[in-house]
């Protein structure tokens, strides 16, 4: 394997989930650095859109693919992202998702044992549940429903990274696994159902805003280029093998973030309750400091600079 903290040495890198929402962006980085990229994507919810203009690139490649079934490649490394993240894509097909988080962690990691890369697992806050430890830090097991309409995606992903650490322990495969935390940008799909999307989508059409409960319950926001600067970090050291959180430790409650995208957007919409979800966590914050340790790394991209990335983006893609 080539040394992979020298980010100056060209590596082929296989990212799946390549055409998603951060799988794109981070074909965008690293093509940027000179690397070549392999970009594995069945376009569940991943879009053509996202890659096409690394298309006639000669260092990118594009292979339609779903992780559930076995693939080869010689790669240096390998970043896993694979797994629709929004609620009503992962509920849509449970069993699904499921089998893309275990079985996809299972094909990753086999191609990392036998080609010697280091491997990257993108996983997920999630796996902490609804938290009974506020903020949430990386030696807190969580307090997960393992029967709920969600847990097709926190026990999947909460089983993936127990397989990483076992090819860790029992294979030596060079692991590293991030904990991604609330985070939005350009390319998140319309009607992928996350909350930042939904405010501004529902905010530029002119349509009343949902809150699901009083509204109450909070989440913190990292915009898309911090956490892929993480992501980056964390691949690109040889002290830790994670799991690291990364995420904005900024705070906000969903009534907050409203009244945020209402200014944002000028519109005239309203704000109305809905009844709330099964198993939807009332607290959501990371703790970032060994992110900080390790990585030397916090997010710099305050919330408000990035609602007003975010709703451009979305006024150009809607078309408004």
């Amino acid at each position: 394997m080539l040394e992979s903290n020298d980010v100056s040495v060209t590596m082929r890198i296989l990212i799946t989930g390549g055409a998603g929402f951060l799988g794109s962006h981070l074909c965008d980085r690293l093509i940027g650095e000179g690397h070549e990229v392999i970009c594995l994507d069945n376009l569940f919810t991943g879009r053509r859109k996202n890659i096409a203009h690394l298309l006639d690139n000669p260092n990118f490649e594009f292979v339609r693919h779903d992780v559930i079934d076995p693939f080869k490649a010689e790669v240096d490394q390998i970043y896993n992202l694979a797994c629709p993240a929004s609620p009503p894509h992962y509920q849509y097909n449970a069993i699904k998702t499921i089998k893309t988080s275990v079985m996809g962690a299972i094909n990753c990691l086999g191609l990392a044992k036998r080609v010697n890369a280091r491997v990257f697992q993108a996983s997920t806050s999630e796996v902490y549940g609804d938290p009974l430890v506020h903020p949430q830090t990386e030696d807190y097991w969580g307090n997960v429903n393992t029967l709920g309409v969600r847990s097709c995606y926190d026990e999947g992903k909460r089983c993936a990274e127990t397989l990483f650490m076992d090819y860790h322990r029992q294979n030596d495969v060079e692991v590293r696994i991030v904990r991604i935390f609330n985070t939005y940008g350009p390319r998140m799909l319309a009607d992928d159902g996350r909350v930042v999307s939904n405010f501004i989508v529902q905010a530029l059409r002119g349509d009343d805003i949902t809150i699901y409960g009083e509204g109450n319950q909070t989440r913190s926001f990292c915009f898309y280029s911090d956490l892929i600067e993480g992501f980056a970090r964390l691949m690109n050291q040889d002290e830790v093998t994670g799991p690291i959180n990364i995420g904005n430790p900024g705070e906000f409650t969903m009534l907050e973030l409203a009244e945020k995208v209402i200014k944002l957007t000028k519109t005239k919409s309203k704000i109305i309750h809905l009844e709330m979800p099964q198993d939807d966590p009332k607290q959501r914050k990371p703790d970032i400091s060994l992110a900080k340790k390790h990585l030397d790394w916090e997010p710099t991209v305050q919330l408000e600079e990035g609602l007003e990335r975010t709703i451009a983006y979305f006024k150009s893609d809607l078309g408004l």
